[in-house]
């Protein structure tokens, strides 16, 4: 499939023009989106990348039209993992919601330059060094095997090797002005912590893409149909991140899910690097005769495994209990963290409860382990401490020595 430059031209400009709409219309102005807005620009965003792919198969043909599905499909399903690591650093920095958009839109912005730095990397050792495949390939089963070792919310940690250096570096305030880069604090101008919430962002997906990279390598190797299931796949991550947040914990099937589908690429990887082999120590430099999976094969597994890696997690009861015992968490942590705003604390600590009683009718099996987590337990004993505390502050009123509580009610 040849694409004039014309071609690219139109497609750049589209994807920056998506970007500058974004900001504008939606970032500019700090605000927590509704779950219909969330909904509706996530479903558009999808919208514009399958009329995309359905261009590419009217244009390019049908092998190039199921390639950029393949590709589009698998870099959207690694994307969803990633909002988990994204909900880790919000949580971790404690971004106000309403600030979290501005972060989340400078990562796609930086993942998709440095992706695409990746995919003329990647596509220059392809087109020169054939054993290129076999590396592709290697990553990705060893990427697989890693997955399998699910580490859980708390392995994830933000404080990457950007962040440590970002630390020393850089003076930023403690606390955040907006979502404003920069304040000024003892008379000094320095950088808010929302800097730091966008390195970290920045750097995860670094990684990211040294397995989404090769992944979508081994479904097609033309550069455009790479650069655009990419990009298309990073469009609307934002709304997405807002539309799904509460249901990431849920998806407890979904890394396994990954981890089978970046070893099948893998394997399909290294079938394809056998047959065009010119390895010396691999058949004498010549090719071997492999049967290698048709792009057609690709794209029914990778949507077989998704669907049912999805519709098992969504019936799960454990998926039910670790997404409630996690939105509990967040919001036992939000509740201690907020302090000037008692409407968001009463609904903070609401939440909280209707958390606790789902985790009360859950089966014995699954209260037990959950009464096994220290750290969980002692922080919920301690947000229902701080309200008890906060309660008896206002019954006593301002005349009893508590100004400050009286003033906040």
């Amino acid at each position: 499939m040849d694409v004039s430059t014309v071609a690219w031209w139109l497609t750049i400009l589209g994807i920056v023009g998506l970007l500058l709409f974004d900001f504008y219309f939606h970032v500019r102005k700090a605000h927590i989106p509704t779950l219909r807005e969330a909904a509706v620009w996530s479903a558009l965003y999808v919208g514009v990348a399958l009329l995309f792919g359905v261009g590419v198969w009217i244009f390019g043909g049908p092998e190039p039209g199921a390639e950029y599905f393949a590709g589009y499909v698998t870099e959207k399903a690694l994307s969803v993992d990633n909002l988990f690591v994204f909900l880790v650093i919000m949580s971790s920095f404690k971004v106000p919601r309403a600030d979290q958009q501005k972060a989340l839109l400078f990562g796609i912005v930086f993942s998709l330059i440095a992706r695409s730095g990746f995919i003329l990397l990647g596509a220059a050792l392809i087109n020169t060094f054939a054993w290129a495949f076999y590396v592709f390939g290697l990553i990705l089963l060893l990427t697989a095997g890693n997955l399998l070792k699910s580490e859980g919310e708390e392995g994830h940690s933000p404080d990457n090797l950007m962040v440590r250096a970002a630390r020393k570096l850089l003076r930023t305030s403690d606390t955040y002005d907006g979502d404003k880069l920069f304040t000024v604090q003892d008379g000094r101008r320095v950088m808010t912590p929302m800097l730091l919430v966008m390195i970290a962002i920045g750097g995860t997906d670094i990684l990211f893409a040294l397995d989404s990279i090769p992944a979508i390598f081994g479904l097609t190797q033309n550069v455009y149909l790479v650069f655009t299931a990419t990009a298309f796949s990073l469009l609307g991550l934002r709304q997405l991140y807002f539309l799904i947040d509460g249901l990431l914990d849920r998806l407890i099937y979904l890394t396994y899910g990954l981890a089978i589908i970046l070893a099948f690429i893998g394997v399909k990887l290294i079938l394809h690097a056998l047959h065009e082999n010119n390895v010396p120590f691999i058949n004498d430099g010549e090719p071997v005769r492999v049967t290698e999976i048709s792009t057609g094969l690709s794209l029914s597994v990778i949507i077989g495994v998704l669907l049912v890696t999805v519709v098992a997690s969504l019936a799960s009861p454990k998926g039910r209990a670790q997404n409630t015992v996690s939105a509990a968490r967040r919001h036992a942590e939000a509740y201690l963290d907020v302090e000037h705003d008692p409407a968001l604390r009463e609904e903070l600590f609401g939440k909280l409860l209707a958390e606790e009683e789902q985790l009360g009718r859950l089966p014995e099996k699954y209260r037990s382990r959950i009464r096994e987590q220290d750290k969980l337990m002692t922080l919920l004993r301690r947000a229902h401490d701080e309200r008890d505390r906060h309660v008896s502050e206002l019954r006593r009123g301002p005349g009893d020595g508590s100004g400050s509580a009286g003033q906040e009610s």
